[in-house]
C-alpha cells in the first residue's frame, strides 16, 4: 500500500490505515478517496498531496 503526503502541512495519508473518521475505510486506495476530501489537519485539497516513499 502507498502513502501520500500533504504538501502544506506534512500529514500522511496511509492507504493501509485509511481515515475512518471521514468514512474512508482501511485499505482504501488513494484513487478511490473522493475528490472533495480535504486534509484532516489543514484542509488542503486532495490535489495538494504527493506520493511518498516511506
Amino acid at each position: 500500500m502507498k502513502k501520500y503526503m500533504c504538501l502544506l502541512c506534512g500529514y500522511i495519508y496511509d492507504e493501509e490505515l485509511g481515515w475512518p473518521e471521514d468514512g474512508i475505510a482501511p485499505g482504501t486506495l488513494w484513487q478511490e478517496v473522493p475528490e472533495d476530501w480535504l486534509c484532516p489537519e489543514c484542509g488542503a485539497s486532495k490535489a495538494d498531496f504527493v506520493m511518498v516513499a516511506v
